[in-house]
């Protein structure tokens, strides 16, 4: 399957396999119409997670990873595409609606927007909260004292 959609879209994917579980880099103009033929022709009707891994010193800081399951073919598939801080991606919630809880969370930990979302915002962490705790640059001791402080009367910490 990985092989076919390289011979469709040649140097726009990087067909890998790990520990037997294959997988692919796909090249981010190409992630909307990627997802709909997984969906549509290949049967992968079940999207499991979507998530994100931040590196800072790259290029492209963001690996976003869609997780997917067929159960036709009872074989789970990853995507990856590689962006960088501030880029946005396409919400996949057209195509899965379990996207739509997944992208919430990747927005909330790591500020990755998807355009055409329905609903946007934070999933985990209260509205006023600032910065995104599952970057790197995020200092693991770090807290919003601010937020700490109007909204729960106190000092950071107590």
């Amino acid at each position: 399957m990985v092989a076919k959609l390289k011979s469709e879209y040649g140097s726009g994917i990087e067909p890998l396999t790990h520990l037997g579980q294959n997988y692919m880099v796909v090249d981010r103009s190409l992630i909307p119409e990627i997802l709909q033929v997984l969906r549509n022709e290949e049967e992968f009707d079940y999207c499991v997670d979507i998530t994100a891994v931040h590196y800072p010193k790259r290029e492209k800081q963001f690996d976003v990873v869609w997780v997917l399951y067929s159960f036709p073919r009872n074989e789970r598939i990853r995507v990856t595409t590689r962006i960088v801080d501030g880029e946005s991606l396409p919400s996949s919630v057209p195509i899965w609606a379990t996207a739509n809880w997944l992208e919430r969370e990747v927005f909330d930990m790591f500020g990755i927007k998807f355009d055409g979302h329905p609903d946007l915002k934070r999933i985990l962490l209260p509205d006023g909260w600032k910065g995104h705790p599952l970057r790197k640059d995020y200092g693991i001791l770090q807290q919003d004292n601010e937020w700490v402080q109007i909204n729960l009367g106190i000092e950071s910490g107590q």
